[in-house]
């Protein structure tokens, strides 16, 4: 019954869906589900890399801080994903903070442990480097948006990003499926808060974004690109 419980949850991630039973198995016994509560770490910046993890349910947000704590929002993580992408293969610490913003169940694995399964399955491993292309290509946009775009440009540019990382579809709208706020619109590409609120007003009064009675983010992506790409 706990074998099957397992299988269960590790199917809801993207990257074993498409496994057989038969390799499901290989990970099911070396698999741990923990409960966070919010505002808890899962793990710490510099902490040793001991284990990744698979999003069942919750958020989870991943940022750096500096000498001086100033803190550098990486992503914010929902269900199905996976984190760190850093450190398969290598020695070391993890990279970023993991913070829980909305109590999260998680599938832990040893990255030792899961090392073996990857080498031990050419399909798994092929889905793996494909997820980790498209992070590399994520973070050359955002780098290129740094380079190449002003800060009203680059707040556009990180809010169609969170339509597709982070929002449903709700009619004309991209409903943001997370609370976040402007002080973590700011640290995610390095700007003032004051900045981001200024920015949020002008895009309210043109009517490309709103906030829903629960006071999420609601963006009309097509109208918003219009701001950058015409």
């Amino acid at each position: 019954m706990a074998n099957h419980w397992m299988k269960d949850r590790l199917k809801t991630v993207p990257l074993f869906r498409e496994l057989s039973d038969y390799e499901l198995e290989s990970l099911v016994s070396i698999s741990h589900v923990r409960v966070y509560k919010p505002r808890t770490f899962v793990f710490m910046q510099g902490d040793p890399l001991e284990r990744v993890y698979f999003i069942h349910s919750g958020t989870v947000k991943i940022y750096k801080t500096d000498l001086s704590g100033k803190e550098q929002i990486v992503s914010i993580l929902q269900t199905g994903e996976m984190f760190p992408h850093a450190g398969f293969f290598l020695k070391g610490t993890y990279p970023a903070h993991a913070e829980v913003v909305e109590e999260a169940t998680l599938i832990a694995i040893p990255i030792h442990d899961f090392e073996q399964v990857l080498m031990a399955s050419p399909e798994l491993c092929m889905k793996l480097f494909r997820v980790m292309g498209e992070k590399i290509v994520d973070l050359q946009n955002r780098l290129e948006a740094q380079v190449l775009h002003n800060t009203y440009e680059q707040i556009v540019l990180l809010l169609l990003r969170l339509t597709r990382t982070n929002a449903v579809k709700q009619g004309k709208w991209y409903r943001l499926t997370t609370h976040v706020t402007n002080r973590e619109l700011a640290n995610m590409i390095g700007t003032a808060r004051e900045t981001v609120s200024r920015t949020l007003s002008q895009l309210k009064r043109k009517g490309l974004i709103n906030v829903d009675e629960h006071g999420f983010y609601l963006i009309d992506q097509e109208a918003l690109e219009k701001e950058i790409f015409f």
